[in-house]
């Protein structure tokens, strides 16, 4: 297999994982916080886990423009997830 047919399975197998296994849960503490509710321990060490993952996706991602693009966009929903979560766990929830 070429470099370039593994980087194509890599990517594939990271969007994958992406739209089947993270962002659903992602959506659903979004969701939770969007309510006022805080995170569970569960949910900060789920969310610690997913930023380094993303962090080493975006390595694979930033290859490609378009990918690059979503790399993007999903760091900046972790970082308004967490903006989020302090903002809740400090009580100024809107």
């Amino acid at each position: 297999m070429t470099e370039a047919e593994q980087t194509t399975c890599l990517t594939c197998t990271l969007l994958r994982r992406l739209r089947r296994q993270q962002l659903p849960r992602v959506f659903a503490i979004k969701a939770r916080l969007d309510l006022g509710e805080r995170v569970s321990m569960d949910d900060i060490r789920y969310l610690r886990d997913s930023i380094a993952d993303a962090m080493r996706t975006k390595l694979v991602f930033d290859r490609s423009p378009d990918l690059a693009q979503v790399s993007a966009k999903i760091i900046a929903l972790y970082r308004d997830i967490t903006l989020e979560a302090l903002q809740n766990e400090a009580g100024l929830h809107a």
